[in-house]
């Protein structure tokens, strides 16, 4: 399994970057309906976290099976296989984030669940006609991406994967110091009211799984799609 996946310029449509979908695919087709998202030619890249506190949740699967759609492993779908290969876990604290759903399955299905979330990549890239854009679930924890990018390739790499799926330490500290090596950076996992961009990170779940709303980032133009109806 590789924890990088390189993705080619799309020569024949548009490239998006959503943030956290928690189980709710619905109210994002929804979104995807409204900018005309075409399956056919473009692409969607999620910086990870599809499960957890929605009641969509089994899609999980049946979206990662579409070409079009390509996702990052978040720190959700790292708490289902750790649960899944026997590692500890507060599970108070798993239920309360929305993980119920999960361990109340079978077995099996948490072992079929947790076994195509161990496939997903911890971070991507992708090229655009404006230059190379990276996606992590939460942030890097180097200053260059190619420093990332080799410790990634690294036997044990769990103490960068886990900075990458969980820290905050950047919005908390306002550090708007850029990632090298890369025309933007795009992350999740902190829900804000709006996207907030720092030095060249893209901070863009604004809590479509909860009050806010999907801002769906086209990755050419580095512009947020327009949702609004005429």
């Amino acid at each position: 399994m590789s924890r990088i996946e390189r993705y080619a310029i799309n020569p024949l449509g548009r490239d998006y970057a959503v943030g956290d979908i928690h189980g709710h695919f619905q109210r994002l087709e929804a979104q995807l309906d409204r900018i005309g998202f075409d399956p056919a030619v473009d692409r969607l890249f999620s910086v990870g976290d599809l499960v957890d506190r929605g009641p969509e949740c089994p899609q999980a699967l049946h979206w990662l099976d579409q070409p079009w759609f390509h996702a990052i492993q978040g720190n959700h779908e790292a708490l289902a296989i750790t649960h899944a290969s026997g590692g500890w876990l507060d599970y108070g604290q798993y239920r309360a984030a929305g993980g119920g759903w999960f361990l109340d399955l079978p077995g099996e299905e948490q072992v079929r669940f947790a076994a195509r979330f161990a496939r997903m990549p911890m971070a991507i890239e992708v090229e655009t006609a404006g230059g190379l854009v990276g996606l992590l679930h939460a942030d890097c924890p180097f200053a260059q991406w190619s420093e990332l990018c080799e410790q990634l390739k690294a036997p044990r790499a769990r103490d960068v994967e886990e900075y990458c799926q969980w820290s905050r330490r950047r919005l908390q500290e306002d550090d708007d110091r850029p990632v090298s090596g890369l025309r933007a950076l795009i992350v999740g996992h902190t829900p804000l009211r709006e996207v907030q961009v720092l030095g060249n990170i893209w901070h863009i779940d604004t809590g479509g799984w909860a009050r806010g709303h999907f801002s769906l980032l086209d990755l050419d133009s580095l512009s947020l799609a327009n949702l609004t109806t005429d």
